[in-house]
């Protein structure tokens, strides 16, 4: 039985923490703030509750297969699943309005031939199959195996984009997210839906490798889950079943060292507490850092021709964009049929990615309204709780902590998902606001960034760093590892560090 630290108690955190409980070890947790979940808070006011992280789940089997492996009760024994139907709803800036159902193909391409005109939904149709081929292609590698020493291979996008005919020029191929949205998709509403997928997740479509149409491909193949009580009540689950499995937790335990010994970590600082006069060291045979890489040791952590993190090579990365956030508390009841995603797509998609990925607020942002059909997250059926969320430049370029535009950008939301809700400024309560710079301090990420999932393509620009370190015995885990960012891939991580550390150099990857 070998003792093992985790550093924070985020959800890839805590899913690596369960899986090698199981296998024998003894696993202590220590967490910075005062509760577990890390990204997937709660807010409540008034008896009204609001997810303040990632609101909706995608790819659940990852969950379902931590649940299946710790434990004897099945992950919807533990929570209340329902799929989301329909899965989104977009509104463009023509007036066009479409609704598309979960986990049909079929569904969709109908959806979309009603409401944008015949043959947009077989074009749609036809670029899911591309993204499923890109799929198969780097599915293992990028999500379910350990990054390889060789990881360039997944520098090259598999992607297997058409071939764009010009007059007297050579055809083009597309590259990009935009590029695929103008030759292939052929439709500004097409090339939008798309690109806020990307966008979504914090990706500029101008420069992101037409890979990510694995994105749009995942959600639509495997389906959008709501969680009744909130995203907060997975993290819960998945606390209470590390529980179980008799993994500890501390509580307010800053870790401000790994320790080595003999070229292998040993152990973690922790910083001075309330009551004691100097900093404390714990043994450990292995340390999984759930915090992000860039923040945790210094640049010695990264072997010759490995990945880095995003900043740290010196290529002058991009800032990573956050979410800004606005919670309302409305008068009156959820109208019966509402869906319960709603995009309200920009009027100039070029504008915003230019605003978002230099420093700046975009005027007309792309912004998602959720209103969930939970009655948990409000006081009665008389009133109803709805989230407005947009991809915002982090904290840092733009200061979050300024009330004035913090206020200004919220009036800007709103305004926005007006199109979405009628009279919803006559509804209103009271509103709360959560910016990057409220991630910043509830998280520790650098401005409040929230990572992205890892990409194949664009000369491994957008693969993250490996589970395993240049240091033995030092593991990562988390959106700021492999596989990247993102609420399944967290538990992917999980995953592929037990697997690291149970199985050692002979782990594969998962089955």
């Amino acid at each position: 039985m070998a003792r093992i630290a985790v550093i924070g108690a985020g959800m890839g955190a805590m899913a690596a923490a369960a899986r090698l409980a199981v296998a024998g070890h003894r696993v202590t947790v220590y967490e910075r703030s005062a509760t577990y979940g890390g990204a997937l808070g709660r807010f409540e006011r008034d008896g009204f509750a609001y997810d303040t992280g990632p609101a909706l789940l995608h790819l659940p089997a990852v969950y379902r297969d931590l649940f299946l492996k710790t434990g004897k009760k099945p992950l919807e024994e533990c929570v209340r699943m329902t799929q989301v139907d329909p899965a989104s709803r977009h509104l463009f800036p023509d007036g066009t309005d479409v609704s598309l159902p979960n986990t049909s193909r079929a569904g969709v391409v109908s959806a979309l031939d009603a409401a944008l005109g015949a043959g947009a939904g077989t074009r749609w149709g036809d670029f899911l199959g591309r993204a499923r081929d890109a799929w198969d292609r780097s599915r293992r590698p990028l999500l379910e195996e350990p990054l390889r020493g060789d990881w360039q291979v997944l520098g090259r996008d598999p992607y297997p984009a058409v071939p764009q005919r010009r007059l007297l020029r050579a055809p083009r191929v597309a590259g990009t997210v935009a590029e695929v949205g103008t030759g292939e998709l052929a439709d500004r509403r097409l090339a939008a839906l798309f690109e806020g997928y990307v966008l979504s997740y914090g990706l500029d479509p101008r420069r992101t490798p037409a890979s990510a149409a694995l994105l749009p491909y995942m959600e639509q193949t495997f389906g959008t889950w709501y969680v009744q009580g909130g995203m907060r009540a997975l993290a819960h689950a998945v606390y209470e079943r590390c529980l179980e499995r008799r993994v500890e937790f501390v509580f307010r335990a800053d870790v401000i060292r790994i320790v080595e010994k003999d070229g292998h970590a040993a152990g973690v600082e922790l910083a001075p507490g309330p009551a004691a006069s100097g900093s404390t060291v714990v043994e450990a045979d292995h340390v999984v850092a759930g915090t992000a890489p860039a923040a945790l040791v210094d640049r010695e952590l990264w072997r010759d021709g490995d990945v880095r993190p995003w900043g740290e090579d010196g290529s002058g990365a991009p800032s990573v964009p956050g979410r800004f956030t606005v919670l309302l508390a409305l008068r009156g009841g959820r109208p019966d049929g509402t869906a319960h995603r709603t995009v309200v797509h920009s009027p100039d998609g070029g504008d915003e990615a230019d605003a978002v990925f230099s420093g700046r607020t975009a005027e007309r942002p792309t912004v998602t309204v959720l209103r969930p059909d939970d009655p948990t997250t409000r006081p009665d059926d008389g009133h109803e709780a709805l989230t407005l969320t947009a991809t915002v430049a982090p904290h840092g370029p733009v200061d979050w902590n300024d009330a004035g535009p913090r206020e200004r950008y919220a009036d800007v939301l709103m305004e926005a998902a007006g199109a979405a809700v009628p009279e919803l400024r006559e509804r209103l309560c009271w509103r709360e606001i959560r910016t990057p710079a409220d991630t910043a301090a509830a998280t520790g990420a650098r401005g409040g960034s929230v990572p992205a999932p890892s990409l194949a393509g664009a000369e491994g620009r957008l693969l993250r760093p490996a589970n395993s370190t240049r240091l033995p015995g030092l593991y990562l885990v988390g959106g700021e590892a492999h596989p990247g960012g993102g609420l399944a891939h967290a538990g992917m991580s999980g995953t592929l560090v037990a697997g690291l550390i149970v199985e050692g150099a002979d782990f594969r990857g998962s089955r």
